[in-house]
């Protein structure tokens, strides 16, 4: 399946590992050299000012969250929007209605911003070494859809894993963890 990025990889129950349960990820790069995520629907509790050490200090939206994008590399941030802002070079277009910028500069910018639903902070990010992934999806660990800017950025997060399960026609009680549909 390598190349068939960008897609959504919705987990299954058997994926017990408390990083992608009911997870949601925004699969940007699947190439032989590995895959590249963010998960989309997993919003932190604790403002994002408590969490922010700049230099420079800035003064961080007290309404602010930032975003688990996944457990690899928790320091490095990305912006993910559905509209361009700044320079089309700091931005790369992972499909329309969804983008993904890794400038420092935008990213300062939303932080002291009060919160959009078209652009998010995300904070790591989901990573597989060169044919993990294929085992992962053979296992029938992951389902994968077509992405859908409204799913990531107008549903609420709670709520974005079992609204993509229930647009494949599935009822998410009905999948078991062997995998498939009962």
């Amino acid at each position: 399946m390598s190349g068939a990025a960008p897609v959504l990889l919705l987990s299954m129950p058997q994926l017990t590992d408390p990083n992608f349960a009911r997870t949601v990820i925004l699969l940007c790069d699947y190439t032989e050299e590995g895959a590249f995520g963010l998960v989309v629907n997993r919003q932190m509790t604790e403002p994002a000012w408590t969490m922010i050490k700049t230099e420079p200090p800035v003064k961080v939206d007290p309404d602010l969250r930032l975003w688990a994008g996944g457990p690899v590399d928790p320091q490095q941030t990305w912006v993910l929007m559905a509209e361009a802002h700044g320079p089309d070079e700091e931005q790369r277009e992972i499909c329309p209605g969804v983008l993904l910028s890794v400038s420092r500069q935008l990213t300062m910018q939303i932080l002291q911003t009060p919160p959009s639903t078209r652009a998010r902070v995300v904070v790591g990010y989901a990573g597989w070494g060169p044919g993990q992934l294929d085992v992962e999806l053979a296992s029938a660990s992951w389902i994968t859809t077509e992405v859908d800017p409204a799913l990531i950025f107008n549903t609420p997060p709670d709520d974005m894993w079992e609204t993509a399960i229930r647009r494949l026609g599935t009822d998410p009680t009905a999948l078991h963890a062997r995998g498939g549909v009962h």
